[in-house]
């Protein structure tokens, strides 16, 4: 049974706005650089600089204005432009050489509007060269002109470029801007950016520098790497480039350190390049098709039976289903990706054909996941999708049966008896085991239709948080509507699984509704206090685990982005700071292992001090409760010593009391703590019935005694049986014998004699006689 490719027609582009400028345009240039929105209800054309007006044009299918911008003879178009996913709506991003940046966002109504107007290089003297868009970062080249340490031509100046990266951020209630910038690599040669889903791949272009046009980079955000590969060398090498954690990499002291790659060698010559989800396609002036993996090694793809007609001759190319698309002109030629072999040739009624990529997962419509993995071509004719057809009149073995057929002919090249096997023989043995267990698990596999039923109930929320979303837009009711829009937004946030960009979104409501988000997350935790004024909790176990859980190693959030745990916590200190104490002990009592709450990671209460702000900062009485209801013996120390230096004698021996018998050495380090202060001044005095009470019953007076001896400040001149005016009076007996007392004085009289200090401290009543004095 032999497969045939088949190009779909899903759109004659009618249902885009603006559809005779669209297919205008598409028909006139074939140099038009053209997008798809995440979500591919826009379309993005970007003629080059130069051409006639409009240079820029986004359309947009369904209701919505189309955004059309020209820019006159003496003034630059824009060097590109891209979509990035944001999760109410697509921003749209405009680059100039410049370094200019401008972000427009689509709102509730039809129409763009501005968003964010930034420089990409504030200092001067710079110029962009390549841009790229990755999963909400905005990555460009730029050469610092200004920083050349030589002339044209030269080593310095072909090193002067540096990459960098800006991170699309929250900015109020449904705005987007641009965040700070990171710089990625610094004295790096001119490189073209390319991204696809999950890494940006850097490749060298006609102006690299010769010595290193063999060498290309492919950054993977996700794991905070970069690997650096020389495909006709065969060497790749792998380095961290996490930008979160400060990363950043002079590009010839990198190449410094890898041996080899800085061997002679021919630039790479490459007519196209394409990034995919497998990695980068790499088409040469023969027709051969490589392809540079995400580990840095390359492999061969297949050869086209055409080549590409010279440098400037059009190609693009795309993958699908395990097939290579490559367009070269009218014709499209399907490879298979893993023999190389010519599947399908075509010849296409126009050449002005561009790919486009799919809709990112999750946000495709009902009329989309028929297509889903195929691809899909633009032309002037309309949006096709390439994909293969099996024969009309054939039924295709349903997957369970190929299951059974593929394992009975791998066990038959086995086996060493002459007997024929059936697929039904594998089907009721008990012997073959793995065929049985993966047409079991195929079995439960749900195709779309069912699961869009399934979520058909989470799909009404969502066309209703929309419907309220609207209400607010046309000014009804704005005040209790913010409350509910926020309210809904927070318990169905809490549904979801918190990273990426479900928590973003969380954060900004938070930012923008605070004391709506935490009346939604007060229900969600079904906080209330109890009779002795302590939080209490019913919420199920797995609504807690989401809020505890803290970062993850290699999914660290954009800056600015707050775990839930941390947002909760900054939230109540502009709230309610009265609350953040009981509220940290109580999820203290609810984390499990690995929630943040007695995991490797950091205690919940130094997370919460670190909302707080840095050591020094924080409101001292917030910290001290934080401190004290921590349960931590380092935490209850260090808060007991501050309340030391501050003199509050009486929280500082409660705190110690409170503990109870399951604490007996930190009751003991504070009982030591306070006793020290004891032997130095007397400002403790009077609180010493506490101070006894604290003492630790097993504490022997003759231990007792060596401690208050460490503790005894230095004598500076001969004893005097007074103190001098104004001096700190010593410790006395007298105080002294009410802590000996407490030390276990029932069982001394008639125990053995342990301290020389005995005969007076327990002796007769009678006193000494006074000894005579010289008059």
């Amino acid at each position: 049974m032999k497969r045939s490719g088949t190009l779909r027609l899903l759109s004659d582009l009618s249902a885009f706005g603006g559809a005779a400028r669209l297919r205008e345009l598409l028909a006139g240039d074939s140099a038009v650089r053209v997008r798809g929105s995440p979500d591919g209800r826009h379309l993005l054309l970007l003629r080059p600089h130069g051409a006639v007006a409009p240079q820029l044009l986004v359309a947009s299918r369904g209701p919505g204005a189309e955004l059309e911008r020209a820019w006159p003879a003496g003034q630059p178009s824009p060097l590109d432009a891209f979509f990035l996913p944001w999760p109410a709506r697509p921003a749209l991003v405009l680059v100039w050489e410049s370094g200019l940046a401008e972000v427009w966002g689509a709102g509730v109504g039809p129409g763009w509007r501005p968003l964010q107007s930034t420089e990409l290089c504030p200092g001067g003297g710079a110029r962009v060269v390549a841009v790229a868009a990755l999963r909400g970062r905005l990555v460009w080249c730029e050469e610092r002109q200004a920083r050349a340490e030589g002339p044209s031509g030269s080593p310095a100046a072909a090193f002067s470029h540096c990459v960098c990266v800006r991170t699309l951020e929250p900015s109020g209630e449904a705005s987007t801007s641009l965040g700070r910038t990171h710089v990625l690599l610094h004295h790096c040669p001119a490189f073209g950016l390319l991204a696809s889903c999950r890494q940006l791949f850097l490749v060298p272009t006609a102006t690299t520098w010769p010595g290193v046009a063999h060498v290309l980079l492919i950054w993977s955000p996700g794991k905070g790497k970069v690997m650096v590969a020389a495909p006709r060398l065969g060497l790749s090498y792998s380095k961290s480039l996490n930008p979160g954690r400060g990363d950043t990499w002079d590009f010839r002291t990198l190449l410094r350190g890898l041996p080899g790659l800085l061997s002679p060698r021919e630039p790479l010559a490459v007519h196209t390049w394409a990034p995919t989800p497998q990695g980068l396609l790499l088409l040469d002036f023969g027709g051969t098709v490589s392809l540079v993996q995400s580990h840095g090694g390359t492999r061969a793809v297949g050869t086209l039976q055409e080549a590409p007609v010279g440098p400037w001759g059009s190609a693009a190319l795309g993958t699908f289903q395990g097939t290579l698309a490559c367009v070269l002109g009218s014709t499209l030629e399907l490879l298979d990706m893993g023999s190389g072999q010519l599947l399908e040739r075509k010849v296409l009624s126009t050449d002005r054909v561009h790919l486009l990529e799919p809709p990112a997962p999750g946000m495709e419509d009902e009329e989309e996941l028929e297509t889903r993995g195929n691809l899909r071509l633009l032309s002037a004719l309309g949006l096709f999708c390439v994909g293969w057809e099996a024969p009309q009149g054939v039924e295709l073995p349903s997957a369970k049966d190929l299951v059974f057929e593929e394992a009975c002919g791998y066990y038959q090249r086995r086996s060493l008896r002459g007997a024929q096997l059936t697929p039904e023989e594998l089907r009721h043995s008990s012997t073959f085991r793995a065929p049985q267990a993966l047409a079991s698990i195929l079995q439960g596999h749900l195709p779309p239709s069912a699961l869009l039923t399934m979520l058909r109930t989470e799909l009404r929320d969502y066309r209703g948080l929309e419907q309220l979303k609207a209400q607010l837009v046309a000014g009804d009711d704005e005040e209790a509507g913010w409350t509910e829009l926020a309210e809904q937004e927070v318990a169905r946030l809490l549904r979801t699984e918190l990273i990426g960009d479900q928590l973003a979104q969380l954060n900004t409501v938070f930012q923008a509704l605070p004391t709506a988000a935490w009346g939604a997350t007060l229900r969600a935790l079904q906080l209330q206090l109890d009779g002795n004024g302590k939080l209490r909790s019913q919420a199920p176990p797995d609504v807690w685990k989401k809020v505890l859980g803290g970062i993850t190693a290699g999914k660290e959030p954009p800056n600015g982005i707050l775990p839930p745990f941390e947002l909760l916590c900054q939230c109540l200190c502009q709230l309610e700071p009265r609350w953040l104490p009981p509220f940290v002990e109580l999820a203290q009592q609810q984390g499990g292992p690995g929630w943040g709450a007695g995991g490797p990671g950091l205690p919940l209460y130094r997370r919460a001090l670190a909302v707080l702000g840095e050591e020094g900062t924080r409101p001292e009485a917030l910290e001290l409760e934080l401190l004290l209801s921590s349960g931590r013996p380092k935490a209850v120390l260090q808060a007991v010593g501050q309340l030391v230096q501050k003199e509050q004698w009486d929280r500082a021996l409660d705190a110690g009391l409170a503990l109870g018998p399951s604490s007996p050495l930190l009751r003991s380090e504070i009982f030591k703590l306070l006793l020290a202060e004891f032997a130095q001044h007397r400002r403790l005095d009077p609180h010493l019935p506490l101070l006894c009470r604290l003492c630790p019953p097993e504490l022997a007076p003759a231990e007792l005694l060596l401690l208050l001896r460490t503790y005894l400040p230095d004598e500076v001149g001969p004893p005097t049986p007074f103190p001098e005016p104004g001096a700190e009076p010593p410790l006395t007996v007298g105080l002294l014998k009410a802590l000996l007392e407490q030390t276990g004085a029932q069982g001394w009289l008639s125990g053995p004699v342990l301290s020389p200090y005995e005969d007076i401290l327990w002796g007769p009543s009678t006193p000494p006689p006074t000894p005579p004095r010289d008059l």
